[in-house]
């Protein structure tokens, strides 16, 4: 497993920018839009770790910003922390015999959520390509929130 980013949710680009890149000294690697999801990600590194971030050998901080507003309470603008795993099936699998439940679970062979006991939510991804969707996953519902 390897760290990857952390996730906070913002409600001005610039405001936010000026804050992470002109004050703290980050630095932006890379900025993904999503007209359909209506969202912008923008995923910055720290001075130390741009070289390693660009190669992707350091984990990030993503901003995401939705276009749509949306206020944020109970620390619901801290998004998640997110984790690559080899196999995204058997270590979902590993969690479930262990007690923990998967919220979204990989339907996709790509993606899933879990939540720590103190709802802290954990995004899991798949390394390299997408694994091929299989059973039970691909109709496995989701439970709760994440």
């Amino acid at each position: 497993m390897r760290y990857l980013h952390t996730m906070v949710r913002v409600t001005d680009i610039e405001e936010s920018l000026d804050f992470y890149c002109n004050k703290m000294g980050m630095t932006e690697i890379r900025r993904h839009e999503s007209e359909k999801g209506r969202f912008t990600l923008i995923f910055l590194a720290g001075g130390d770790d741009i070289e390693a971030a660009k190669a992707n050998k350091a984990p990030l901080l993503e901003l995401t910003y939705n276009w749509d507003p949306e206020e944020y309470s109970g620390g619901r603008n801290f998004g998640h922390l997110a984790f690559e795993v080899d196999d995204i099936y058997a270590f979902c699998e590993t969690l479930q015999t262990k007690g923990v439940t998967i919220n979204r679970p990989p339907r996709d062979g790509h993606m899933a959520f879990v939540r720590s006991p103190d709802n802290i939510s954990f995004e899991l991804l798949q390394k390299g390509e997408a694994l091929e969707i299989k059973e039970p996953w691909a109709s496995m519902p989701n439970t709760g929130e994440w």
